[in-house]
């Protein structure tokens, strides 16, 4: 049977005139039809319409009208159990009289039932067609003598009831009037009990209650559960009905408002924002599928309420929309002429870069349409890599934007926030481009070599569709969701190193070396650029200080060693500073900075000539080496003791250049009777090779040469020359192979003074390339083999006649070239 929707009043009760049938000449009968409901509970002396589905409770029903019109009405234990058994059917329940019948359309069994009493189940005499069990009334115990606890018992029931209805619960003011009425225990607790809606364990529970008094207390105990879940209901609906008439209130007085201003003229501001938005939408000239999304946005924006916390983020979102540069772009300034004279005027020398962008320009000049070069400037600190943007940038007549990538880990800083993220924003691509408010800047990114990746993703790889041509006509922006064409970007890239960059990143961009500077090009750039800013910047004149050229060469001298310029300019910066404190003091004569005051001003020179670089040294060679800063000088000792044949290496090296020490010592042994030295000697001696600047981290094969020199200088007791330094990495068979940075390792070679430079026969292409004034004065010996090297850089010849490898003495000399 499924229970139906209740008629009318819920549940009446009938005036009973007695204990047990009412009215009745009635006998209980021994067996009735059994009808399993689920859901309810039916209490005796109740009214109920119930709906009757299933065919064996059709029977029962019909079985119960063939009869005594009597049935008894159980609970079952479990709703969802469609045929119960008679075990899954509760024990107690009410016998109730088939008052009408009525068959509705669909074939079920409508049946208006009234409770007579309870009844207790003692055993199933059929299941078929219907059950069919033998019962025995349950009658409630005798009521108790009214007195002061049973009537205030009753009481609690009736005021509980009474503010239950207050507080909303649905119980029929009739239902009310009877219960007010009522005084018997019993019947009140069955009353109460069947408008409370209890679930249906609680209900049998109630049924099977025989004393009166302990029912009506039970049914309070429920009741005062329920008044505690009716008052927070309240509580919060009453929350919810105030914060609901606010918002109607502000809406009704907006309205009004709104009435207002259209009687009176005024335009509605949020109806002015949607047409101002909608204008610039237009005005921006955006593509078709961007102006799509933008109106969509538009129409969302609104249909919203104004102080909707969605609100302001779509207000935000078509605001960068409207405030990117879709159509805006500059005009090339395309003078060939002109660019070559704004890059002269603020860089010098830079020959290959200022000729690499005179070329596109020439191209843009017969080509109006073309991809644009991604251009990545890598060199030493200080040598102009980023104000070399800005000179592009004046030369093209192009925005400038700068970004810097170092230490940039968040690949959403490339890409940009989802706006799903509170205070999302676009990356910084298109950052930069609002910013330049033309959709064909010069765009640097400067550091690009330290850009970092952890658990938030590689920025790196974020970098590839940005700066790959071919891809980046339709960049997406997390945040704006929509493509932008970055193709006109003329992307500059800026690296001290282009090893830590990302392969696939490298091989977007066209690398372009800068080198360090000479010591002639440093006096220039000082006298051209370095010392008219500092004046100015300090707020002196010419008329106050003037710098010889010997006192700035010595400032390079003794007091930087770089490849940039930048520790320069804070030299001259420093005598600026001292000169306009003597000038705000009253000085007026001029200050005329020498070779010989400059000590007053910059103190002691920082760099001087180490004593070992004044003569020859046995086991002491000067190699050649390349930094982040540029060339330097690195000193290679070796000595020998008496032991048992241990080699240690010590000076912060890493693991190639300790295996470059591994085989120069192997050479030497293998070579050991061309060098006239003894065999046995190495079972005999311990050897140490030291590298100085010992918390300096080294490493690289370069040194190769340099370590083999000083440990067969140390062997044969033949000093090495203290004008030569070199460069190169060694073979076990005595080759020597090309390395990298030779014009950083020139210039180190220049700084110190030194003029003759040994460097390996595949590098002289390098050399070629160099200018004349870094050549100038200096000696190149190219060699091939370690014997030349030796040769070259021995103060004396070492090995026996044409027997040094596989060369004779007559193709063992090295190759000079003098500049």
């Amino acid at each position: 049977m499924k229970r139906g929707k209740k008629e009318s009043k819920t549940v009446t009760e009938v005036k009973p005139e007695g204990q047990g049938f009412p009215g009745s000449e009635r006998k209980m009968p021994e067996t009735v039809p059994v009808l399993p409901v689920r859901d309810v509970v039916v209490y005796p002396f109740m009214i109920l319409p119930l709906f009757v589905g299933r065919e064996k409770s059709i029977r029962a029903v019909e079985g119960a009208l063939s009869r005594d019109r009597l049935i008894i009405l159980v609970a079952q234990r479990s709703a969802e159990v469609e045929d119960p058994s008679p075990e899954e059917i509760h024990a107690v329940g009410t016998v109730v009289m088939v008052m009408r019948v009525l068959k509705m359309p669909d074939g079920r069994v409508k049946v208006l039932v009234q409770g007579l009493a309870r009844a207790r189940i003692m055993e199933f005499l059929r299941k078929e067609p219907h059950f069919e069990a033998r019962i025995v009334e349950i009658l409630d115990d005798a009521v108790p003598t009214m007195g002061v606890e049973l009537e205030a018992l009753i009481r609690t029931v009736k005021e509980q009831v009474s503010k239950s209805a207050s507080l909303g619960k649905q119980i029929s003011p009739d239902i009310l009037v009877i219960i007010n009425n009522l005084d018997h225990p019993g019947r009140l607790a069955d009353l109460v009990a069947s408008n409370l809606h209890l679930e249906v364990e609680q209900g049998v529970e109630i049924l099977e209650i025989t004393n009166p008094v302990e029912r009506l207390q039970r049914i309070s105990d429920f009741l005062l559960k329920e008044l505690e879940v009716l008052e927070v209901q309240q509580r919060i609906q009453g929350q919810a009905k105030e914060e609901m008439d606010k918002t109607q209130r502000e809406y009704y007085l907006r309205e009004q408002l709104r009435a207002i201003q259209k009687e009176l003229g005024e335009t509605d501001e949020r109806q002015q924002e949607i047409e101002e938005f909608s204008e610039k939408v237009e005005k921006a000239k955006m593509p078709p599928q961007v102006a799509a999304e933008a109106k969509t946005q538009l129409n969302r924006l609104a249909r919203m309420h104004p102080d909707a916390a969605e609100a302001s983020v779509v207000r935000t979102y078509l605001e960068w929309l409207i405030e990117l540069p879709w159509s805006k772009h500059t005009r090339d300034k395309v003078k060939i002429q002109r660019a070559q004279k704004i890059l002269d005027e603020d860089h010098y020398n830079l020959e290959k870069v200022k000729e690499r962008i005179v070329e596109y320009l020439a191209v843009r000049k017969l080509k109006k349409k073309m991809k644009s070069p991604i251009l990545c400037f890598v060199g030493p600190p200080g040598v102009g890599k980023t104000s070399l943007g800005r000179s592009i940038a004046r030369a093209l007549g192009r925005k400038f934007v700068r970004i810097s990538l170092g230490g940039v880990r968040d690949e959403a800083e490339i890409r940009g926030h989802r706006r799903t993220y509170i205070g999302a924003l676009p990356g910084k691509i298109i950052q930069g481009i609002k910013t330049a408010g033309t959709n064909n800047p010069v765009y640097m990114m400067d550091e690009v070599d330290k850009v970092g990746a952890d658990f938030r993703g590689d920025p790196s790889a974020a970098l590839l569709e940005v700066l790959d041509p071919e891809q980046n006509v339709s960049f997406t922006d997390n945040y704006l969701a929509v493509p932008f064409d970055l193709s006109n970007v003329m992307f500059i890239t800026t690296a001290n190193m282009a090893d830590p960059i990302l392969p696939a990143l490298k091989d977007r961009m066209e690398i372009i070396s800068i080198s360090g500077y000479t010591e002639e090009e440093k006096l220039h750039i000082a006298r051209r650029y370095l010392i008219q800013r500092q004046l100015q910047e300090n707020g002196i004149s010419e008329r106050r200080l003037q710098l010889t050229d010997e006192a700035v060469l010595k400032i390079i001298r003794g007091y930087t060693r770089e490849a940039g310029l930048r520790n320069l300019e804070r030299e001259i910066a420093t005598i600026c500073r001292k000169v306009a404190k003597e000038v705000a003091g009253g000085r007026k004569e001029l200050t005329k900075v020498t070779l010989q005051n400059l000590h007053r001003f910059l103190g002691a020179p920082r760099y001087l000539p180490e004593p070992e670089q004044e003569r020859d040294e046995v086991g002491v060679a000067r190699g050649l080496a390349w930094t982040q800063a540029g060339g330097d000088i690195m000193y290679v000792e070796a000595t020998v003791m008496k032991g048992k044949g241990q080699l240690s290496l010590t000076g912060h090296l890493g693991e190639v250049m300790k295996e470059s020490a591994q085989a120069a010592l192997s050479y030497a042994r293998a070579r050991a009777s061309e060098l006239q030295i003894k065999e046995d000697l190495f079972s005999k001696v311990d050897i140490h090779i030291h590298v100085p600047a010992g918390a300096t981290p080294k490493d690289g094969p370069s040194a190769g040469i340099t370590m083999a020199t000083a440990l067969i200088s140390a062997l044969t007791k033949v000093p090495v020359k203290r004008s030569v330094s070199m460069t190169g990495e060694l073979t076990l068979r005595g080759k020597i192979l090309p390395v990298g940075g030779i014009k950083e390792k020139v210039l180190a070679a220049r700084r110190s003074g030194i003029s003759t430079v040994l460097l390996p026969r595949k590098n002289d292409k390098d050399v070629q390339e160099l200018p004349k004034t870094i050549r100038r004065g200096m000696h190149f010996v190219f060699v091939e083999q370690m014997d030349q090297v030796l040769t070259a850089a021995l103060t004396k010849p070492v090995r026996e006649k044409g027997r040094l490898g596989v060369t004779t003495a007559k193709s063992a000399k090295p190759v000079v070239t003098v500049h």
